[in-house]
């Protein structure tokens, strides 16, 4: 093994630097500059509501791929799925299986009838054969909260990025602060086109720094695989050697649960498991990306396209989660000299690659955030502008041309001041963790009304209502009970007992889903008019006959 002086290790886990680091602010800036030029250019075209929801359905399959794997793989995959590996070895592994093994749901399952059968929202699918106003009232809600949650979490990981960065210069708050606006003007002015060609650059460059830095890693350990996992079985925690390739650090049949005692970890290993893999094919801002292709057959390249790249970043959450817990150890990835999981891979590079490649990995992380950021604030901008405003509050009839792009845009500015206000309330948790209840909700409320619309002719308005209803609150109203949020020693928001013994709460809240959707369904009277478009939806949806390019109404 390369030896890397113990200096240098412990220099580049230092605390947050006291000053500005020039080299990050240069690429930062030349990010912004770049992804702000994309946006005056896109400003120009996103005139009509398909230009500005769908990027006027002319995205091309490779183009499709590389935005989804860029939308996708956000701060939770690069700096908290490296965390959690960095330090809790094997079981923070496993957030990487199961966002790997869900895109199989969206490709098997989700991307082809969706592309078909929609219009700009999930909603659209749904709308398709039931009563369109409850649904996409409904559909509309657990869209705009899904999305809340999954940005909470990349606002979380650029404040703490930029702190880590700028040392003294900008605080915390105004970090996620600019991280907020510069999303809002990407999907104000640019709408869909812009926040597409931004994910697909964010997606060129974590990629091409991710490779560098699994290279570095691997050049430490002299290309040896054999010394590389060896190492892994010997990290050092606090003076004690631990196996890192052993399960069972979070998910051990022996982990303590604050006033449930010991056994809940294979659950909750199980909970995470299902709302990973479901979750994926409910995340709103993954749906609407499939909106932007022509074709059915682009969209299923698209997702081929991104299975590639995403699988191949996620194998290599390896060598930057267990490279940080080898050469730097979980005791020295520290800001402001406390532990700080986020930023691991940072650090990482810092100590591989010096100052500069620190500036330029962290420049990729804060183009992921940016990235991620603009895609959720559309899909939540398009649900409530086009399902709730639209079609529930004006039957789907626009007052003037150009009010539903309007009302997306007023929407963007709401959504990002409601996500700034709480990822700065939150600041502390590990976004990987926050991601993870996202796609609890989005598993529980959204998968089931999907699944359901398109493969049960019986499946009603009641099913639908029900089932987004019971799986959003349910989900939600587990996550409040559990260890996550209450903790009587006062480590979560709340200082109290936890009435839930889970941290994610998809192993009972999916099934609470289906079951609702599928009791209220059978409990209410048929609905001859969805049966009779069941039929016309499933040839629509797995054929594309009458999936026009164009945007049907």
């Amino acid at each position: 093994m390369s030896a890397l002086p113990v200096s240098i290790i412990a220099q580049a886990a230092a605390a947050a630097p006291e000053k500005m680091n020039v080299a990050a602010l240069v690429m930062f800036l030349a990010f912004v500059g770049a992804t702000l030029v994309i946006t005056y250019f896109s400003a120009r075209k996103s005139t009509g509501a398909a230009a500005y929801f769908a990027a006027g359905r002319n995205i091309t399959g490779w183009q499709n791929g590389l935005a989804v794997a860029g939308d996708y793989m956000s701060a939770a995959s690069f700096l908290g799925i490296a965390g959690m590996i960095a330090f809790k070895g094997y079981d923070g592994f496993m957030y990487s299986v199961g966002w790997l093994v869900a895109y199989l749901t969206v490709l098997l399952v989700v991307a082809e009838p969706l592309r078909n059968a929609g219009k700009y929202t999930m909603a659209d699918v749904l709308a398709y054969r039931l009563r369109p106003r409850p649904v996409r009232a409904m559909a509309s809600l657990s869209t705009i909260t899904v999305s809340t949650f999954y940005m909470i979490a990349q606002m979380v990981g650029a404040g703490a990025l930029v702190k880590l960065l700028l040392g003294q210069a900008v605080s915390y708050e105004w970090a996620v602060a600019g991280v907020g606006v510069l999303m809002i003007v990407y999907v104000v002015f640019g709408g869909m086109i812009a926040t597409t060609w931004v994910q697909i650059i964010k997606a060129v460059l974590l990629m091409s720094g991710s490779i560098f830095l699994s290279v570095l890693v691997l050049r430490h350990f002299d290309f040896s695989f054999a010394k590389f996992f060896d190492a892994i079985a010997h990290v050092s925690v606090k003076g004690e050697v631990k196996d890192f390739l052993q399960p069972g650090v979070i998910y051990g049949s022996g982990v303590e649960v604050a006033g449930w005692g010991k056994g809940w970890g294979p659950i909750d290993l199980v909970s995470l498991g299902l709302a990973l893999v479901f979750g994926t094919a409910g995340l709103p801002h993954i749906l609407v990306r499939f909106y932007t292709v022509p074709d059915a057959r682009t969209a299923r390249v698209s997702v081929v396209w991104a299975m590639a790249i995403i699988g191949l970043f996620y194998i290599m959450t390896t060598f930057l989660g267990f490279g940080a817990a080898t050469i730097l150890g979980p005791d020295n990835i520290l800001v402001d000299g406390k532990p700080t999981d986020n930023m691991s891979a940072p650090l990482l590079a810092k100590a591989l690659g010096g100052e500069v490649f620190f500036a330029f990995i962290s420049a990729v992380a804060f183009a992921t955030i940016l990235a991620v950021v603009a895609g959720l604030t559309i899909s939540a901008s398009t649900s409530f502008a086009h399902d709730f405003f639209t079609n529930v509050i004006h039957h789907g009839k626009e007052k003037s041309p150009g009010e539903e792009v309007r009302v997306a845009r007023i929407t963007a500015f709401v959504v990002g001041a409601v996500s700034i206000f709480l990822a700065i309330k939150l600041q502390t948790v590990n976004v990987a963790f926050l991601v993870g209840l996202a796609f609890a909700v989005a598993a529980s409320a959204n998968l089931p009304v999907i699944l359901l619309s398109v493969f049960w002719k019986r499946f009603n308005t009641a099913g639908a209502v029900a089932g987004l209803a019971v799986g959003l609150v349910s989900s939600i109203a587990l996550i409040i009970l559990s260890p996550s949020v209450m903790d009587p020693a006062g480590k979560a928001l709340i200082k109290a007992q936890a009435l839930f013994p889970l941290k994610n709460p998809g192993i009972v809240s999916i099934p609470l889903g289906f079951i609702a959707a599928w009791l209220a369904t059978l409990l209410t009277a048929r609905d001859p008019a969805a049966e009779e478009k069941f039929n016309e939806l499933s040839v629509r949806a797995q054929t594309g006959l009458g999936a026009e390019k164009a945007t049907p109404h």
